[in-house]
């Protein structure tokens, strides 16, 4: 059978040039890089000259970039840190974040006694930002806002410069998790006031196990993982430095083939839309995921018009690869806290809702397997919900 690969949201294919160069890494850079012998300085350079790499992309020095494992642990880190180390006393967030940002701030809530605030979203799923500046100008509490850049269910784009200058002029931190959108987009963060951001390599076709923070220079932000100096203390533990390698050259050629890579996904989304609406009988749309403008071209987020929990089974048994929601909670008997937002109860009762996400690897023939395979699951339903509201 040939596989279809389309939840590129939750992970992507490895480059091959990016196992090219971890493999050699590891045959030439395995010192470690606190050691001050040759073997050492020369895996040392290496991690400097991508950290320098990120540096310029994003528009900041490269004392700002903080390898980490993933963005989970950038996030961890710089939500809980900005609580034990910053004086934060009040955090103001949305319903729809990622859990490593939600359970984060929950934790600071339970054993810190953080003040926490949320901004519920629409019914498309965007954030208010009347609703943020009240918020903000509500309380005299030193506030950190966390609010991520795009959606990774849903694919909402927030207007991040917007929200980092009104933290900015209300005396609070941003923090954003970045995760769908670092080298998908042109980030220029020294344009872009935001104090926190998160990476993670896979997502662009990097490998897992390696990301990083950025940590706006003077924040005063410290670490959580102790025990050594690396990464400016702030982030124990000896370097990745194969995954570090790798994160560099999936970011080169990401940053090298932007232009490109983005028009072949919005083309291969717009495809992907036009086919759905056309052979699925009453099929919606969540959030933004359907319009070109404010929203990521890496996913689009259906709505099918009847009730099927195993669907995301049936299309891998027919060998095409999509999700239900997002990767960390796909597993789960609920629907996630984004399709509970977005939903009216009609449709949460009645439809079933599907993820699927691109790369620059799909292809218009990888749609086709997938929307003969979907319109084939659907003939076993009769669809009755045509008409559902839509909230």
């Amino acid at each position: 059978m040939n596989k279809i690969y389309l939840d590129n949201a939750a992970t992507t294919p490895l480059s091959e040039e990016v196992i090219d160069a971890m493999v050699e890494t590891m045959k030439i850079n395995f010192g470690n890089p606190s050691s001050t012998h040759s073997f050492g300085q020369d895996a040392k350079i290496l991690i400097e000259n991508v950290r320098r790499q990120v540096a310029d992309y994003l528009h900041v020095t490269p004392a700002e970039i903080i390898f980490t494992s993933c963005g989970t642990e950038s996030n961890n880190m710089i939500i809980k840190s900005s609580v034990e180390h910053l004086g934060i006393e009040r955090i103001i967030s949305s319903p729809m974040e990622h859990k490593c940002v939600s359970e984060s701030i929950l934790d600071m809530k339970n054993r810190k006694g953080v003040e926490v605030a949320y901004i519920r979203p629409n019914e498309k799923g965007d954030i208010d930002l009347a609703k943020l500046e009240e918020l903000l100008k509500g309380s005299d509490k030193k506030t950190l806002v966390s609010l991520m850049h795009a959606n990774n269910e849903i694919g909402n784009i927030v207007d991040i410069k917007k929200i980092a200058q009104l933290c900015k002029e209300n005396n609070a931190l941003f923090h954003s998790d970045t995760v769908q959108t670092m080298a998908h987009m042109n980030l220029d963060l020294s344009d872009i006031p935001v104090d926190f951001a998160s990476c993670s390599a896979h997502k662009f076709h990097g490998p897992k196990g390696i990301g990083f923070a950025f940590i706006r220079k003077a924040s005063g932000l410290k670490g959580i993982i102790t025990g050594g100096p690396q990464e400016r203390s702030l982030r124990a533990g000896t370097e990745n430095v194969a995954g570090i390698a790798g994160l560099g050259k999936a970011l080169e050629l990401s940053l090298n083939n932007m232009e490109a890579y983005t028009q072949h996904m919005q083309d291969i989304k717009k495809y992907t839309i036009d086919r759905v609406s056309a052979e699925i009988p009453g099929i919606k749309f969540n959030g933004r995921s359907a319009e070109a403008d404010n929203s990521l071209y890496t996913v689009v987020s259906l709505l099918l018009p009847y009730k099927n929990p195993l669907i995301g089974l049936q299309l891998d048994m027919k060998g095409v690869a999509v999700s239900q929601g997002s990767a960390c909670s796909s597993g789960a008997s609920k629907p996630s806290m984004v399709m509970m937002m977005v939903l009216s109860e009609d449709e949460m009762d009645n439809c079933t809702p599907l993820r699927v996400s691109f790369s620059h690897m799909t292809t218009k023939e990888d749609i086709d397997v997938f929307v003969n395979a979907l319109k084939e699951i659907s003939k076993d339903f009769v669809i009755e919900n045509t008409n559902v509201e839509h909230r």
